[in-house]
């Protein structure tokens, strides 16, 4: 997220240098880095050269995110209903079409 607005005069896998107020700042973008949890973080920037970026805009995204918004996954309409009468419930039933098409499959 940048400091101020400016516009992109660069961008590619390692960096992003966005020009503005005389100054040249340059953004690095993390590729196949290791993070605490021994995963791997990888940014890609949605910006391409010479557009022009808002202070706070979002300049790139990560595994799970989508222009700076959580994406994970798809959406599944469910209901929680008690189980013969019971007010708890011991697992969420899915369809099994979403089993044979590997829709959560990672």
């Amino acid at each position: 997220i940048p400091e101020r607005e400016g516009k992109v005069i660069y961008t590619d896998t390692d960096k992003i240098l966005l020009s503005g107020d005389g100054e040249t700042l340059r953004i690095p973008l993390f590729m196949y880095q290791r993070s605490n949890k021994n995963t791997c973080m990888h940014q890609k920037s949605p910006v391409r050269r010479g557009k022009c970026i808002k202070k706070g805009q979002i300049l790139a995204d990560g595994a799970a995110t989508v222009e700076g918004e959580l994406a994970l996954g798809k959406n599944v309409l469910v209901a929680y209903m008690p189980w013969e009468g019971y007010n708890s419930e011991d697992a969420v039933l899915i369809s099994e079409r979403l089993v044979y098409e590997d829709i959560y499959t990672s």
